[in-house]
């Protein structure tokens, strides 16, 4: 389709720019939506919190994919640090604030499936099979440039094309990066014992060891290692993996069973120094990248995509330029509060298990032991963590553009 136009160009295909386009589509806005498929299945998971939870549920998305998706109900921290100063051992329970889950975990193929599944539906999203080859901005529009010669024009781009973003690119945006001397090992496996929607966070001296429920007798785990330990571990076969998993995790779900499609990659924080500029809109890993620690890290790109959707909607029904800079600042300043606050959080996490500085270590278990102790705090801070309170856009509120 050469010289294509639309309101909305969106680059990438993963659950956020998925997501953005069937926003974007299903109130009215005509958007195209480049993206080359994968070349592999994802075998990770995706802890999609509340709100994201609705926000799918009212896109038509939901039911696509739920009878794959397992409630997480109670989540556990466990101290498993030999330690001098260890932390108390903390559950927190989703009736306690009157939900019946905290979110839903899911693989993310059938999460992506769905997704395209919706996306299928929507006569006003055009989705191209191709890669992005450039970005050119200009004063009144984006042209991007597929490998196949074609080209789309809008008047804003979407940048949802990861940590290594053409769009940011473009838009000539600089990032703030810190790399952890850390790995993270990411798989699904099947137990023994059932897990009863709990999950286990174990702190360990090299990070969290963590183990999320799938549906049935399944669970996904997420664990960090040292860079040593990395290569050793990844290269283990499936029996003595099942064997080091079962050792970590004190065979709290019995006996292992490691299932195909492991993952490997180093822990780092990336931060875009704007969310928005000259008629682009970046949102995920084109915006922000945070080791996969307490369910953050899709969640926020997910509450990205509901952002600029609600933005670029009421652009359009006013009849205003949906890409001008005051549409794209605004964006900037809405998620600024949200990403900063979510990054400190697990910055401060990670580094404090990482820390042999007792002060440190300190800190960490008085703030268990208070939240263990006081239930308002903890009340407070688990409503905090899955609905935050100033960045909860309409359809993760339930409501629909």
């Amino acid at each position: 389709m050469p010289g294509s136009t639309a309101q909305v160009v969106i680059v990438g295909g993963g659950p956020a720019g998925l997501t953005a386009g069937i926003a974007l589509a299903a109130a009215g806005v005509e958007t195209v939506l480049v993206a080359k498929g994968p070349a592999a299945p994802d075998h990770r998971t995706t802890m999609l919190l509340a709100g994201s939870a609705a926000a799918l549920d009212v896109l038509g998305v939901w039911g696509h994919c739920r009878d794959h998706a397992a409630p997480l109900r109670i989540m556990r921290i466990i101290d498993d640090t030999a330690r001098l100063l260890r932390a108390p051992e903390v559950s927190f329970a989703a009736s306690e604030i009157g939900l019946e889950a905290f979110g839903q975990n899911i693989e993310n193929r059938f999460l992506v499936a769905a997704l395209q599944a919706r996306a299928r539906e929507l006569a006003g999203l055009t989705c191209i099979d191709d890669e992005a080859e450039a970005v050119e901005i200009e004063d009144d529009r984006v042209t991007v440039r597929l490998r196949t010669s074609d080209a789309i024009a809008a008047r804003l781009a979407i940048g949802a094309d990861g940590r290594n973003s053409l769009c940011r690119a473009a838009a000539r945006i600089e990032t703030r990066s810190r790399s952890y001397p850390q790995i993270a090992l990411t798989l699904n496996l099947g137990h023994g014992r059932a897990h009863y929607d709990t999950s286990t966070e174990l702190h360990t001296e090299a990070g969290p060891f963590t183990l999320v429920p799938l549906p049935g007798q399944r669970s996904s785990l997420v664990f960090s290692v040292g860079p040593a330990a990395g290569p050793r571990l990844s290269g283990l076969s499936d029996r003595d993996m099942a064997e080091e998993i079962e050792r970590r995790s004190h065979s709290i779900l019995g006996k292992v069973n490691v299932e195909p499609g492991r993952g490997v990659f180093p822990l780092v924080v990336e931060t875009a120094e704007r969310f928005a500029a000259r008629r682009v809109a970046l949102i995920g890993e084109a915006a922000h990248v945070i080791p996969p620690i307490g369910a953050q890290g899709l969640n926020l790109g997910l509450r990205d995509a509901a952002t600029m959707a609600e933005l670029v909607v009421a652009a359009h029904r006013d009849g205003d330029d949906v890409g001008a800079d005051e549409l794209t600042d605004r964006y900037d300043r809405m998620r600024r509060a949200d990403v900063g606050s979510r990054t400190l959080a697990v910055d401060l996490l990670n580094r404090s298990l990482l820390s042999d500085f007792l002060p440190m270590q300190g800190a960490r278990g008085l703030g268990l032991f208070l939240m263990e102790r006081i239930g308002p705090l903890r009340r407070a801070v688990m409503r905090e963590g899955v609905a935050p309170l100033a960045a909860q856009p309409r359809l993760m509120r339930g409501e629909c553009l």
